[in-house]
């Protein structure tokens, strides 16, 4: 199993919404390195939901539920896909600063491609972003 982070803006799509929809397609992404992070997705793999915008900050864990798939909303093979559904808010939320003051991340893609939309989540940090966000295994 993958972990992934899942970047998205709370005014287009926030963690309420996920709360409230329970289940959703991650669409919208366009940029390359991004799509190619959601190509590597499988169903069971789980992702932080991180509002962007002024927050910054990790607000809850989903589930990857589908395998990537063609974006039915567009007219282009590339752009693709995947269904999420809620798993759980986290108990405290980790924000950019608190993970950009810690030098175990320094390497991350968060940290040095800000503007990738979908990050990959080594095991070692996700251990770390799971103990600052108080969600267990």
């Amino acid at each position: 199993m993958a972990i992934w982070l899942l970047k998205t803006e709370p005014g287009a799509y926030s963690w309420t919404d996920m709360e409230r929809d329970q289940r959703t397609v991650w669409d919208g992404v366009k940029n390359n390195a991004a799509l190619a992070n959601i190509r590597k997705m499988k169903a069971g793999d789980e992702a932080w939901f991180y509002h962007t915008g002024k927050e910054k900050q990790i607000v809850g864990l989903v589930k990857v539920v589908s395998a990537p798939y063609p974006d039915p909303k567009q007219d282009d093979e590339k752009l693709v896909v995947v269904d999420v559904e809620m798993s759980r808010p986290v108990k405290a939320a980790v924000t950019l600063a608190a993970i950009k003051a810690d030098d175990r991340f320094s390497d991350w893609a968060l940290v040095r491609q800000g503007r990738l939309s979908v990050v990959a989540v080594p095991a070692n940090l996700n251990r770390i972003i799971r103990s600052m966000a108080g969600v267990g295994r």
